[in-house]
């Protein structure tokens, strides 16, 4: 009985030991499933080469054509001209912007001036008596003489005698002397060499004012001035007369310009080009953040895309009978966000969008856009 017993449990621990290697090994061996081939859905155009203009893009702050900053040349206490010398204030051309006190120094051009007109009377009868050849017109002279009124010319001379006579009795020295304190007592107003407005001032009204003295800034607001620089390698594209597009910051004026000026020395640090282009408009300022499109020549057979859709500055994704392919392009322009390329025949189909994780043998889908 014992026998029996021994045997029966021995059979129900062998039975129990395969029944347990059994669940073991079906556990660890799970199917894998079999992975699903992917195929990207992709957005494609038809390339139709044609003929592109190059628009070089570049942005600068507006300049006023006209601006001249207002220096004293001479000393003395500003005065009133009857308009505030204020930032905002117009003036038209010829009006004074600026009026110095200049009483003291007025006497003493005065004082020049009557002793020139004394040195004159006292030569004339020496000049009747040895030149009387010449005395008529300089009598005239003297008649029409006004000492409130600038000095007259001299009257002309004809002759070496004559000219000989007037040096020695320092005639013509002091003619140019007066005439020189003439124009220095100009220098004290100061006249609009335009129409325009002030943008600076420095000094107000009785403000003591020294020789070289900066006192403000005056510009002419009618035109201005957009200096830009431009890659050398885009030199050959610009011309001088070409319309360009301006842009504020915001993209909501567009003004329009021309190309006047093109400096052709590059600059050694940017090696870069500056470019000038001339605008007029009422709403414009001077500092003004403007971005300029310059047009430059067209290329012929040539296409634009997205620079996102170029790789390493010289492939392209081509699709080709549902695979996406790698092309050799040449690129002509890079623009901010698009570039122009030539090599990339006519009906090629390529992305009109990059995809992530491109690579040349992927298997993909055109989807009508």
């Amino acid at each position: 009985m014992r026998k029996i017993i021994n045997i029966v449990i021995s059979i129900v621990i062998l039975l129990s030991a395969l029944f347990i290697g059994k669940y073991i090994i079906d556990s660890q061996n799970k199917i894998i499933p079999k992975s699903s081939l992917i195929v990207q859905k992709v957005f494609v155009d038809t390339v139709l080469n044609k003929t592109l203009p190059v628009v070089i893009t570049a942005n600068g702050n507006l300049v006023a054509l006209k601006k001249v900053e207002l220096y004293s040349e001479v000393q003395g206490i500003l005065q009133s001209t009857g308009k505030l010398f204020r930032e905002g204030q117009r003036y038209n051309a010829g009006e004074a912007l600026l009026k110095l006190d200049a009483s003291e120094f007025y006497a003493s051009v005065q004082s020049q001036k009557s002793s020139f007109y004394n040195l004159i009377a006292s030569v004339m009868p020496d000049l009747k008596l040895d030149y009387p050849q010449f005395f008529d017109k300089w009598q005239a002279y003297l008649i029409n003489f006004d000492i409130d009124k600038s000095v007259p010319k001299l009257p002309e001379i004809t002759s070496e005698q004559e000219r000989l006579f007037l040096a020695g009795r320092n005639v013509i020295s002091t003619f140019y002397n007066v005439k020189n304190l003439e124009e220095r007592l100009s220098k004290y107003i100061l006249r609009a060499p335009f129409s325009g407005i002030l943008t600076e001032t420095l000094v107000t009204e009785g403000t003591l004012v020294r020789s070289g003295q900066k006192m403000g800034e005056f510009i002419d607001p009618g035109i201005y001035e957009l200096g830009v620089s431009v890659n050398k390698s885009f030199a050959e594209f610009l011309k001088i007369g070409e319309v360009v597009r301006l842009d504020n910051i915001n993209k909501t004026q567009v003004f329009e310009g021309k190309v006047v000026r093109i400096n052709p020395r590059i600059d050694l640090n940017s090696q870069t080009i500056k470019v000038f282009i001339s605008v007029a408009g009422e709403s414009l300022k001077e500092g003004l953040y403007l971005e300029a499109s310059i047009k430059g020549e067209d290329i012929d057979n040539v296409i634009e895309v997205p620079r996102s859709l170029l790789r390493d500055d010289k492939q392209l994704f081509v699709v080709r009978d549902s695979v996406l392919d790698l092309i050799e392009v040449s690129p002509v322009y890079f623009g901010d966000q698009r570039v122009i390329i030539k090599g990339v025949p006519d009906g090629t189909k390529i992305l009109s969008k990059s995809i992530p994780g491109a690579y040349a043998g992927m298997l993909v889908q055109i989807l009508a856009e």
